[in-house]
């Protein structure tokens, strides 16, 4: 870490842009997803219209994976700084 930055300070920064990046992907995936679900349509996944695979499962599958992603990348950042939680 660098010099007069403490570790609760950098702590705070990752966490911050770590919890910014994780909202964004929610984001996109909650409302613009949707939002162009008809253009979507033109195109297929397994048989079914992209739009509505990503309306339907798509975004329920990413928001699950984001959560795990999530978890692990704030447990490394909490350990990186020296924040982690007794186990």
């Amino acid at each position: 870490m660098s010099e007069g930055v403490s570790q609760k300070d950098e702590h705070w920064r990752r966490t911050r842009s770590l919890m910014i990046l994780h909202l964004v992907i929610w984001f996109v995936f909650s409302y613009v997803t949707h939002t162009f679900a008809g253009s979507l349509n033109e195109m297929s996944f397994i048989g079914f219209p992209v739009g509505y695979y990503m309306a339907a499962q798509g975004s329920l599958l990413v928001f699950v994976i984001q959560l795990f992603v999530f978890v692990r990348q704030q447990d490394a950042i909490d350990r990186d700084c020296g924040m982690a939680e007794e186990e």
